[in-house]
């Protein structure tokens, strides 16, 4: 039987560290490297952001973070189906302070169910059957942009760690945002469902990486990521 929650704290950290997308359905996706300057909790560090050509129609996204005694890793293999972007495999992997965790993530089309490994609770191993459109944390963001730009609907159903939840988005107008000395105009989007917590994307056209993403909880910021270069 499949679940239907994710928790909040993995949602919302996932949500807010793991966006990085390409800025417009037209154009293939092409591999990139971004740099950003990060603030988990007050405590500043360094994020990178990388997709990388795996071969015919399979590409590896993957996200770093080093702040102090933080380090967060997470990567997602998923291919080009037809048009639509949907998540194989995944690693998770987190060291906070003393405490680590590794989680790996298994999306089989063929029999059409996805399971988790690893660090993970019994409850949260699966199978969750899997449906058309799905996404993982990471992949939700490719999708997020790619329909900010067509102008799509911003609705999702989010499949990680056992659990399903569905994820909206709402467009909350434009925004200049400075990127490496120089003001851009940004397209604002805000996770509608929050929660009690908000995480909010700045998204420049032709760049593909967000400029910038927020996550807010109960009224104060939580994650910063802002990026610094884009190769």
């Amino acid at each position: 039987m499949s679940p239907t929650r994710i928790s909040p704290a993995k949602a919302s950290l996932a949500a807010a560290l793991a966006l990085a997308f390409v800025s417009a359905p037209a154009l293939a996706i092409k591999p990139f490297s971004a740099d950003y300057q990060a603030n988990y909790m007050g405590i500043a560090g360094a994020g990178k952001m990388t997709l990388e050509s795996q071969g015919g129609d399979k590409w590896k996204y993957t996200l770093s973070i080093g702040s102090g005694g933080i380090q967060l890793n997470q990567s997602t293999v998923f291919e080009d189906k037809n048009g639509q972007w949907r998540p194989l495999s995944g690693k998770d992997s987190a060291l906070l302070l003393i405490k680590k965790t590794d989680k790996t993530a298994n999306y089989d089309w063929n029999k059409g169910v996805a399971t988790w490994g690893g660090d993970v609770k019994p409850d949260r191993s699966g199978p969750v059957k899997l449906e058309t459109g799905d996404v993982d944390s990471l992949l939700l963001n490719l999708a997020l942009a790619r329909d900010v730009a067509a102008g799509k609907p911003l609705n999702y159903r989010l499949v990680d760690e056992g659990r399903v939840k569905q994820i909206s988005y709402k467009v909350a107008g434009k925004e200049s945002i400075t990127i490496d000395g120089q003001s851009k105009q940004a397209t604002k989007v805000v996770q509608a469902n929050t929660e009690g917590k908000q995480i909010t994307a700045w998204i420049v056209d032709g760049m593909p990486v967000p400029a910038r993403i927020l996550q807010r909880k109960n009224g104060k910021d939580d994650i910063d990521l802002q990026v610094k270069t884009v190769h």
